[in-house]
């Protein structure tokens, strides 16, 4: 038997497989932050050490899957793949929303099959924000990291999407209240994370004060959850679809208001298309990358592509530590980074410090 909840990932599957749900005319701003190349890196490439610590756990590269699928029999098989190729290659993943799974425990099996693929990577679950304001609260939390023997769980805000979805929750009056208490009493890291509209400064500081531990920003630039629910809806039904598919901050700029703005571990999501984005972002101080509707587009064929698409990401990233002269992830941190067009428009209107990534020395 199909939820009305299951109903929804399979045609959020099939819309982001078969129709044109990215950004229209939004970018993630990544096109604005370039790195400085240096034409005497000074840098064997072969012994460039990609390796990280998040959340006290290592990860041989700071890439992780984000969130997509789970509630689904196609969504068994998406995990299965994602989590055989974050297993092998010493990475992360994220499942997706796991409330299909506690309206019907039969759906279980399509996110507790990562833990079975990957059982030592770093494996997060996913509540929506808007779920603890109606009901759901410390003993459902437990259910979806156990579920999934988890290293950590993500709280998902998803207001533009529940915004213009004809079956919408749109109450989330004391989402902030509900947040901190989960995180106060839970002994498992809480992650709060965007899906597509992305994070303010403002909203990242309330965050660190309610006592999460990490944030994943998830701008604007990837998948439009107003595109997918515009497709989803007939147009009569669902013109905010269309009139809000580019809304919300640009990665780029929610990453840095974020990082300038808190003392927390920071993941980039939103658009990251290549190892040379996940390089900007993690310049930009982000702590991990998240990447998600390229890897789906291979997770459907297989593990093995899969693993190739992280493998081809992961060479890039070492070819751009190499070319900016970068012997280890941390040295990202002190490279130089310009930040131009639009991303540094807004940023510099919002009162941010750009000069401090330009300056910083390579060596």
């Amino acid at each position: 038997m199909t939820s009305e909840t299951g109903k929804r990932k399979e045609d959020h599957i099939r819309i982001c497989l078969d129709k044109k749900a990215q950004a229209r005319n939004a970018t993630s701003g990544f096109e604005d932050i370039q790195l400085v190349h240096r034409a005497l890196p000074e840098v064997n490439k072969a012994k460039i050490d990609l390796s990280t610590i998040f959340l006290g756990k290592k990860f041989k590269a700071p890439i992780i899957v984000g969130a997509m699928t789970g509630g689904t029999q196609q969504a068994t098989k998406i995990n299965a793949s994602i989590a055989q190729a974050v297993e092998k290659l010493g990475l992360g993943m994220g499942v997706g929303s796991q409330r299909a799974a506690i309206e019907n425990t039969e759906l279980e099996e399509t996110y507790a099959v990562t833990r079975k693929m990957a059982p030592n990577a770093f494996l997060i679950a996913n509540i929506g924000g808007v779920q603890l304001v109606h009901g759901y609260g410390l003993k459902e939390v437990k259910k979806v990291v156990e579920m999934i023997d988890a290293d950590a769980v993500a709280v998902h805000l998803n207001a533009l999407q529940e915004a213009v979805q004809p079956e919408g929750q749109t109450n989330f009056k004391g989402v902030l209240a509900k947040i901190a208490q989960i995180a106060g009493a839970l002994d498992t890291p809480v992650i709060v994370k965007e899906t597509g509209a992305g994070i303010s400064s403002e909203d990242a500081k309330a965050l660190e004060n309610a006592g999460v531990k990490a944030i994943d920003v998830g701008g604007v630039g990837g998948t439009s959850f107003a595109a997918v629910e515009y497709y989803r809806s007939t147009q009569k039904e669902n013109l905010s679809g269309e009139a809000f598919w580019d809304w919300g901050i640009p990665t780029a700029v929610s990453l840095i208001e974020t990082v300038q703005t808190v003392k927390l571990p920071v993941i980039a999501s939103g658009g990251l298309r290549s190892g040379t984005d996940v390089a900007k972002a993690l310049a930009l101080n982000a702590s991990l990358a998240s990447i998600s509707q390229p890897i789906l587009q291979a997770a459907v064929k297989g593990s093995r592509e899969t693993e190739d698409k992280l493998s081809c990401l992961i060479e890039e990233l070492r070819n751009a530590l190499f070319l900016v002269g970068a012997e280890k992830i941390s040295d990202l941190a002190k490279t130089p980074v310009v930040i131009t067009g639009k991303t540094g428009e807004w940023l510099q209107a919002r009162g941010f410090n750009l000069q401090k990534y330009a300056k910083r020395g390579a060596h």
